[in-house]
């Protein structure tokens, strides 16, 4: 079986940007004392392969690359080295506010978002029901989004997400944020994914989470893949390195 993800030797680097020149400096024509410019590798040497229907946990502390791999693989950006092969479609919902407009209001946002993450409108008119009801939001569904809280934002978003029919399903972090109630509901729709044979990749500092859906985990270090294995054992060598620093 050829793997639905392969990451072969990637890397990202990013710049730190210099201060910007003070006005005296600039009246004065004077070069600012700073140095110019110096770069950083977010993610150096990455290289793994997700086989159909695996359940991937990413773990690392603040910092260490995890949402930069998931956007990597979610095609939002482009590594500098390496190469990254995605040969099925993904249904990522990494940014709460990704592809939804503050001004639009929640109606319309459901046709915009579905609609940039592939949905024709005949789809999107099938499901928009179930979009809403899983949502809890029909009450405000035509209040502008930048009105809408935290939770109803997550929850709007993790509703669009969840009912498209990608094989290959990412979340980050967004499970942190609104009620027990709606929490449930959302694992027990990964989980409906996850027996459909989908393939789920996972950011959370929940382990609670990470053991409950992932049998597989990358522990991510300063931007360097150090463990690759069953998520318990990944997941042993991420809390003793934690308890070393404390």
């Amino acid at each position: 079986m050829e793997p639905i993800i392969s990451v072969a030797g990637v890397g990202l680097r990013f710049n730190k940007g210099r201060r910007s020149q003070s006005l005296r400096e600039k009246i004065l024509w004077r070069p600012s004392s700073v140095p110019e410019a110096k770069s950083f590798w977010a993610l150096r040497n990455v290289s793994f392969d997700v086989m159909p229907g695996e359940a991937i946990g990413v773990v690392g502390r603040n910092g260490s690359g995890k949402s930069t791999l998931l956007k990597l693989v979610a095609g939002v950006m482009l590594p500098d080295e390496g190469r990254i092969d995605v040969r099925q479609a993904t249904a990522p919902l990494i940014e709460l506010t990704g592809g939804f407009v503050p001004e639009l209001t929640g109606r319309e946002n459901i046709t915009l978002s579905a609609g940039l993450h592939g949905m024709s409108k005949r789809m999107i008119d099938e499901k928009f029901d179930e979009i809403v009801d899983f949502s809890g939001v029909g009450e405000f569904l035509d209040t502008p989004f930048r009105h809408y809280s935290s939770g109803m934002k997550v929850r709007l978003a993790f509703s669009v997400i969840s009912v498209l029919e990608a094989p290959i399903l990412m979340v980050d972090e967004v499970l942190a944020v609104g009620d027990q109630a709606f929490k449930d509901k959302c694992y027990a729709r990964i989980q409906e994914r996850l027996d459909e044979g989908r393939t789920l990749f996972l950011v959370s500092h929940s382990a609670k989470d990470l053991t409950r859906f992932c049998t597989r985990g990358l522990y991510l270090k300063g931007g360097a893949l150090v463990h690759d294995g069953p998520i318990g054992e990944v997941m042993e060598h991420y809390e003793g390195d934690t308890l070393k620093k404390k």
